[in-house]
């Protein structure tokens, strides 16, 4: 049996292996059930602060208190705690040569765990990020291959050791050379859930390549890596992008035909079960108010991956140097508060800051907690990430990043932990992640070096 867009179909080829035929088996009543059966997708989202966290505020004591009376800045997570995973020890990219450039490696790092090619600052050349890696792995069989949000536009100027201005408003890339823009308008993103689908958005009817024949060359393609020079190896890892990436949009396509097989001959394939709830609904808010729009871009997250119009998404709350929050009662820039020494005074409006980014996420999380889906809970099928690519923005340490996951990941991941002492990276982490929600791995993500088996089920 295998498991293809949602439904377990069957497997043809066990059953007529040895029988040196290639004869599609017709449908037969026998194996309706095993169609029908539901196991509902898993969906992974990223949400972005700039500059770091005033750690006494934010990271707990202790297993207990975690649970029990959490700090100050993710006290809003209290009621979903049980649902939730943090880990302290995962240590950011180093950043020579580009010590002078906190700002722009802290976001462009931030999915990539890769740092910019220093021999082209001047131009964007990084790494495919990790939302990316999973959007080309199942982004074929969603309407939207992936979701990117921002709160602010992507238009940040400075150059920092040279480096190209892309690098502090962009932590989504396509590829190297690719950052992927993100939409900051949530009327225009409800529009792209469930507006009309123009020419590009069909997908085409081609012929079947011969999977046997594009293991043989994923497999070859592995081996040879192995012998290349990192240079050569670039080239060696963009071509095996393509390959899978054709190899995944001829799965879906067919994954639909069987769909629609089914539906012909009277069989209803379901992606939802009667008892889950219903989609949201998302209301577009007329003020300007910094709470109420960040609310807005986290129900539509929901919404999309409720209604499986995508299973990625990437939500930069806020870029480096630029957002205010007057409705913390003060209208100091985040960034200009962050270098606060021995300040009292900005130290509490960091700490607000971090305490209302948090709290925007927890909204999420508890609407996603709230829904019903299969038998357990949308927030059971997805993995919630939220997290900073600083440890701090007072002196731009990245030894020991902030980031707390929410969800089970299908059961991929065992929430209801603080967990110390945790050897790793953001590499690590990355790759580890993209392992629970099953996208295969040929490389690993940036500096990554291993799985960090902690965090799992």
């Amino acid at each position: 049996m295998t498991q293809v867009n949602d439904c377990f179909l069957f497997d043809r080829r066990a059953w007529l292996k040895g029988a040196g035929l290639s004869l599609a088996l017709p449908l037969m009543d026998s194996l309706a059930s095993t169609v029908s059966t539901f196991k509902p997708p898993v969906r992974m989202a990223f949400m972005y602060m700039p500059h770091g966290v005033i750690m006494d505020q934010f990271w707990p004591k202790n297993q207990e208190s975690f649970l029990k009376s959490p700090p100050p800045i993710i006290k809003s997570l209290e009621p979903v705690m049980e649902h939730c995973l943090m880990m302290k020890g995962i240590s950011g990219v180093p950043t020579s040569p580009f010590n002078g450039a906190p700002h722009a490696l802290e976001l462009s790092t931030w999915l990539t765990a890769r740092l910019p090619d220093p021999s082209s600052r001047g131009r964007i050349n990084i790494a495919i990020s990790a939302d990316q890696i999973m959007a080309n792995y199942i982004g074929a069989h969603t309407l939207l291959p992936s979701l990117e949000l921002a709160t602010m536009p992507q238009t940040w100027k400075e150059n920092q050791e040279g480096l190209h201005e892309g690098y502090y408003n962009h932590c989504s890339y396509r590829s190297p050379t690719q950052p992927v823009p993100a939409e900051i308008d949530p009327r225009n993103v409800l529009n792209r859930l469930f507006g009309k689908i123009g020419e590009e958005g069909k997908v085409s009817q081609t012929n079947p390549l011969d999977r046997q024949m594009l293991d043989r060359v994923l497999g070859g393609a592995r081996n040879l890596r192995k012998t290349l020079a990192k240079t050569d190896q670039q080239k060696l890892d963009e071509y095996l992008d393509s390959v899978r990436s054709v190899e995944r949009r001829i799965a879906a396509i067919e994954s639909r035909q069987q769909e629609a097989a089914l539906e012909n001959a009277g069989i209803h394939p379901s992606r939802r079960h009667a008892t889950d709830s219903a989609p949201i609904e998302v209301k577009i808010p007329e003020g300007d108010k910094r709470s109420e729009y960040m609310k807005v871009m986290c129900d539509l997250i929901v919404l999309a991956f409720q209604t499986d119009t995508t299973r990625v998404s990437t939500y930069v709350g806020s870029r480096p140097n630029g957002a205010s929050y007057p409705e913390l009662g003060f209208t100091n820039q985040h960034h200009s508060q962050t270098h606060y020494g021995n300040d009292q005074e900005k130290i509490r409006k960091v700490a607000a800051i971090n305490k209302f980014n948090v709290d925007q996420y927890a909204y999420m999380v508890k609407k996603m907690h709230g829904l019903k889906e299969g038998e357990g809970t949308l927030l059971d099928n997805c993995i919630m990430m939220w997290g900073s690519g600083l440890e701090d923005g007072n002196k731009h340490r990245r030894d020991n990043l902030p980031f707390i996951l929410a969800g089970k990941g299908g059961g991929a991941l065992k929430p209801g932990r603080f967990l110390t002492g945790v050897k790793g990276n953001q590499g690590d982490l990355l790759t580890t992640l993209l392992s629970c929600v099953g996208v295969p791995l040929d490389r690993p993500i940036g500096i990554a070096n291993k799985q960090i088996a902690q965090i799992k089920a």
